[in-house]
């Protein structure tokens, strides 16, 4: 093998141009797979994180309530009941937090959203409140500047509501200014509420588009409901990677203790469409993780795969092709040696190894140059908070700042992946330079 490896070497630094030409084609690619694959886990990270903080918790046990078969009420009666039986069968909750949640029509001074309402306790939602920040006042108001108005300490307080920038802009409002929600109560009446802007927060990628938050007990007034209902129970893991094990813990407990279930099929409010076709009345909880709250984005995520993906299949085929022509080059050039070492006595296994060695040698050093090169480019981008300055990057990203999130897997996917490519597309010109006769290779050469 050492014999191999010295001959490939060799070979390698007398065809400087195309060893330098093919390993930077072979070194980009593998940089290229590795910050895509590092946007792509920094996407999906702030997915996660966006959510469990914005619109779910790691598990949550939410609920609908039918007084009739055609009315729907995203509540949970009884809720003390509920939330004992939620903390007694989870201890390895880290935080439990209950909100309330509606869908209203928020109406400004100059336009009006409908938007997800979020009723929150200011004191139990430590983490809502650490992820949110004043927006400057041009984010929202044409002309403005760079002055933060408003108090996020408003947050939850009775009267009062806080809006996203995006939001806020649409409406026309500024802090201070006096919003109207009119929606539906429980009993299919219509009501309204005026609230105070308490404060305008920074958007917070796609979810905070549609989400305001407001005081429990406001959303409680709106909606006509007693103080013992909410509207979900988001639990908190030390583990998030234990949700779909607790969900199923939950179910059972739950089941057994005569609540009705809805089904395991997804959550959030997409549902409602459906569950208002159903032909029952009363109270069922429903028991769901974070991934079924947040189903609804998972079209970005797979966009983007596909679109790296596509990018990626090109780009393989084009340096398929590339190597392919440079091994057939390296073959007819050496077409002599093959010749003479076959006179000499090396066997056809022998010219297949040392043309295999070639290719792979190069193949591997090109590629980890090229994946270190991207997880050093990715590191520092991230490092670097690139702030994102078109909506709509903002918007798909979930984020106002460019997040990579590179890993050691994706490193030696990167390098493996793409060095057995440069094998198997050395292969074929390797064996037709073993399979040469001779004979035939030395009078072609002369």
């Amino acid at each position: 093998m050492g014999t191999y490896l010295s001959i490939a070497a060799r070979n390698l630094l007398q065809a400087k141009r195309r060893t330098a030409l093919l390993g930077g084609a072979l070194a980009a690619v593998t940089l290229l797979l590795v910050v895509l694959m590092a946007l792509t886990r920094g996407l999906v990270e702030n997915t996660v994180q966006q959510a469990t903080i914005l619109l779910t918790g790691h598990v949550n046990v939410g609920g609908y309530f039918k007084t009739t078969p055609n009315d729907l009420v995203p509540v949970v009666a009884d809720a003390k009941a509920v939330r004992e039986a939620v903390e007694a069968a989870v201890p390895e909750k880290a935080l439990v937090v209950d909100r309330m949640r509606g869908m209203a029509k928020i109406v400004g001074n100059s336009g009006s959203v409908f938007s997800m309402l979020a009723g929150v306790d200011p004191a139990k939602e430590t983490r809502l409140r650490a992820a949110m920040r004043l927006a400057p006042e041009r984010a929202y108001r044409e002309g403005g500047g760079d002055a933060l108005k408003g108090d996020l300490a408003g947050l939850g307080r009775k009267g009062n509501i806080v809006l996203f920038a995006a939001q806020a802009k649409r409406l026309g409002v500024l802090p201070g200014d006096t919003i109207t929600l009119t929606a539906a109560s429980q009993r299919g009446l219509a009501n309204s509420a005026d609230l105070v802007v308490a404060a305008v927060a920074e958007d917070i990628g796609l979810i905070s588009s549609f989400a305001a938050f407001l005081s429990r007990d406001d959303l409680l007034d709106l909606y006509t409901l007693r103080d013992d209902t909410t509207g979900s129970f988001m639990i908190y893991l030390k583990d998030i990677s234990q949700a779909e094990e607790v969900a199923a813990r939950l179910r059972t407990v739950l089941a057994s203790k005569t609540w009705r279930l809805m089904d395991a099929s997804g959550g959030g409010f997409h549902k409602f469409e459906s569950i208002m076709g159903e032909d029952w009345t009363g109270q069922k909880l429903d028991v769901t993780t974070w991934k079924d709250e947040v189903s609804f984005l998972d079209w970005i995520v797979t966009a983007f795969d596909t679109v790296s993906f596509l990018l990626i299949g090109v780009l393989l085929v084009i340096i398929g092709i590339g190597i392919m022509n440079t091994m057939w080059m390296a073959v007819r050039e050496r077409t002599g040696e093959v010749g003479t070492l076959r006179a000499i006595g090396m066997q056809r296994r022998a010219v297949l190894g040392m043309f295999m060695t070639e290719a792979l040698l190069l193949g591997f050093a090109a590629t980890t140059a090229g994946a270190l090169g991207g997880w050093v480019l990715s590191a520092v981008v991230d490092a670097s908070h690139v702030k994102l300055g078109s909506t709509a990057a903002r918007m798909v990203l979930l984020s106002d700042v460019l997040h990579l999130a590179p890993s050691a897997v994706s490193v030696v996917q990167a390098v493996l992946g793409f060095t057995a490519v440069t094998a198997l597309s050395a292969l074929w010109p390797a064996m037709r330079a073993a399979r040469l006769q001779p004979v035939t290779a030395i009078h072609r050469v002369g």
